[in-house]
């Protein structure tokens, strides 16, 4: 489970995603959440690079970062792309206020943390926190 810190610090600030294929591939997320149970869902309405790495290999990096502070965060794990459930139906509907039917949802992404790494700039970068 994510710490109430990072819980906070994600849940406030714009996450950027990083997957890898045939080159690396780094974007940020608008549509975002830290779900109750320590899981982290996005929802996917471009990102077909992303897409097709998650697709091609299941791994995602999430990093987050407080600019007025520096506290930051780096999240390792595997990512799931789902079409139905309660993520994709909230995305969805996001979706379709945000954009009045000119883009759609692709996917919710869900993704499961396996490591935590602080990359705040302190003498605790670097360190792997226990999930």
């Amino acid at each position: 489970m994510l710490p109430d810190n990072v819980k906070k610090l994600f849940q406030k600030h714009l996450w950027y995603i990083a997957t890898y294929g045939d080159e690396p591939n780094v974007v940020p997320v608008g549509f975002k959440c830290v779900c109750d149970d320590g899981r982290l869902a996005i929802g996917a309405v471009l990102l077909e690079a992303t897409l097709e790495n998650i697709k091609a290999n299941g791994k995602i990096a999430v990093s987050c970062a407080d600019p007025l502070t520096g506290e930051a965060y780096q999240i390792k794990g595997t990512a799931e792309l789902v079409t139905e459930g309660e993520a994709y139906d909230h995305y969805q509907k996001l979706t379709e206020d945000t954009f009045k039917g000119e883009m759609s949802l692709k996917y919710a992404v869900i993704i499961t943390p396996e490591k935590l790494i602080n990359c705040s700039p302190n003498e605790h970068n670097k360190e792997e926190i226990s999930l």
